[in-house]
């Protein structure tokens, strides 16, 4: 396995060497953020960093947002960002130790940070984290990107062997309005738990 300790992932943050941070709510996620109606769900971001996302949902009174990573100076920005976030919200371990339920999961480049090796293990995890009839919904890297260290990438077939058994794919398609520099490098995912 590669070494992606809490370490590798601090020094990253502290060093700002975070190129796959957008700077922004991702659209595609963000479009979906928007036809959301009830403020209630629970929501998790897992491998969540600055989490534009989880910030764009507690701006628009969803108060029951979770944040998950492993950084701590990743869940600090977010804090120092967005005062008003509930502490309590911002959890700082590992996603695989995490033991809770949700209604909803967003994944937005956390499945790529992930060792491949760990890629069947993710697909569990997330089945375990959801309640009845909870949705995993984000975007998945479509390319074939970096085998040494992340974010590594994958393709439509080999995702659908890891999730098909766990989730009922109501939605997995090339996306259609990803940001500027990730045109025709992603797939929208919204699965339902079986």
């Amino acid at each position: 396995m590669i070494n992606l300790s809490e370490s590798f992932w601090e020094n990253k943050y502290k060093k700002n060497k975070i190129g796959w941070d957008l700077g922004e709510v991702s659209p595609p996620l963000k479009t979906y953020f928007d036809q959301l109606i009830n403020k209630d769900l629970k929501i998790l971001i897992p491998g969540g960093g600055n989490s534009y996302e989880a910030e764009y949902l507690f701006n628009n009174n969803f108060n029951n947002v979770y944040v998950v990573d492993i950084s701590k100076t990743a869940l600090d920005n977010i804090k120092n960002r967005v005062p008003g976030f509930p502490s309590s919200h911002l959890i700082h371990a590992n996603f695989f130790d995490l033991n809770d339920n949700f209604d909803l999961v967003i994944e937005q480049t956390f499945f790529c940070a992930v060792d491949p090796v760990l890629r069947e293990k993710y697909a569990i995890k997330m089945k375990e984290l959801l309640k009845k009839n909870g949705k995993l919904v984000g975007l998945l890297f479509d390319a074939k990107l970096n085998e040494d260290h992340p974010p590594f990438g994958g393709n439509k077939n080999e995702y659908i062997s890891y999730f098909e058994s766990h989730f009922t794919m109501e939605v997995f398609e090339e996306c259609y309005n990803s940001f500027h520099n990730r045109q025709e490098m992603e797939l929208f995912m919204k699965f339902v738990k079986k």
